[in-house]
C-alpha cells in the first residue's frame, strides 16, 4: 500500500528533511536554485520515497528541477553521481528537454561498478511524447531504456534485452530487473511485460546517459521531469515510486 506521509513540506520543528536540505545545498553552491514550491515538493517526495522504503535502493534520483543545468544535474539521493548535461538543452520549470542534435545527459554512473547483476533498476518521467527511436537511458546493452516507434525496449545484462508493443507517449517508464532471471518493463503503474533474462554481468565501461545511445548517436528530444537509477524493485515498490512521481510532478504543474 502507498503510505501518504503524516506531514507535508516540513516536518513538526519546520525544518526540511535533512537530505532534501542536503540537495538543497547542493544546488546552491553549484550555482542554482529553487523556487519555495520547488524545494516543498522536494521535500514531501524524499519523504514519502522514505515512507514506501523507496529511498535505500536508490543510487541516483534526478528531480530535474531548477530550471538550471547548476540545478537538475544535482543527484536527490547523495553527492555522488552529480550529472553533466552536454549543450543543447533547454532548463524551465516543466523539465528539461535536449534542442540540438547532440545534446544527453552523463549520470556519472556506469552499471558494471555500481549495479547489482542481479538487481537493478532505471526509470524516466517524461511529459512529452518519444519520438520515434528514442533512447531514455543508455549504458550500452547492459543497461538501457528505449521507446521505438510502438515498443518499449529494456535491458539490465549483457546480451540480453526485452521488448513490448507501446503506445509512445508520456509517462513514466521503467526496466527493473528482479533478480538473477526476472525482467519487467513497466509503464506508469503497470507491468507491461515479465521476461526471462539471461545475462549475469556487466560488462560496460560506458557511463549510463540520458537521452542517447551514445554521446553522438541517437540523441533524442523528450522533456525530462524525473529519473532514477538503483536497486531492483518489487511490483509494489514500482507502483508507488510511479504514484509518488507522479504527485511531485503534479504539485509542480507539469505531469504528463
Amino acid at each position: 500500500m502507498f503510505n501518504i506521509p503524516s506531514f507535508m513540506g516540513f516536518d513538526k520543528a519546520g525544518f526540511g528533511d535533512p537530505d532534501a536540505l542536503a540537495f538543497f545545498a547542493r544546488v546552491t553552491a553549484a550555482g542554482g536554485s529553487l523556487t519555495t514550491t520547488e524545494k516543498a515538493a522536494v521535500n514531501t517526495l524524499v519523504i514519502t520515497l522514505k515512507a514506501n522504503s523507496l529511498w535505500t535502493p536508490m543510487k541516483a534520483i534526478y528531480p530535474m528541477v531548477g530550471a538550471s543545468a547548476a540545478a537538475c544535474a544535482q543527484n536527490l539521493k547523495s553527492s555522488s553521481f552529480t550529472g553533466t548535461f552536454s549543450s543543447g538543452w533547454t532548463f524551465a520549470s516543466t523539465g528539461v528537454e535536449s534542442t540540438a542534435a547532440n545534446g544527453y545527459m552523463d549520470t556519472q554512473l556506469r552499471a558494471s561498478t555500481s549495479l547489482s547483476t542481479s538487481s537493478a533498476q532505471l526509470s524516466v518521467y517524461i511529459n512529452t511524447a518519444p519520438n520515434g527511436n528514442q533512447f531514455l537511458a543508455h549504458g550500452t546493452l547492459d543497461g538501457f531504456l528505449q521507446t521505438n516507434g510502438g515498443a518499449i525496449y529494456g535491458s539490465l545484462a549483457t546480451s540480453s534485452f526485452s521488448f513490448v508493443s507501446n503506445t509512445d507517449n508520456a509517462a513514466f517508464y521503467m526496466v527493473n530487473r528482479q533478480g538473477a532471471s526476472t525482467l519487467k518493463l513497466i509503464k506508469n503503474s503497470s507491468v507491461q511485460l515479465t521476461a526471462t533474462t539471461t545475462g549475469t554481468a556487466y560488462t560496460s565501461t560506458q557511463n549510463i546517459l540520458l537521452n542517447a545511445y551514445t554521446t553522438t548517436t541517437f540523441i533524442n528530444n523528450c522533456r525530462y521531469a524525473f529519473a532514477s537509477i538503483g536497486d531492483g524493485l518489487t511490483d509494489t515498490q514500482s507502483g508507488n515510486l510511479y504514484t509518488a512521481v507522479h504527485a511531485f510532478n503534479t504539485t509542480l504543474s507539469r505531469q504528463n
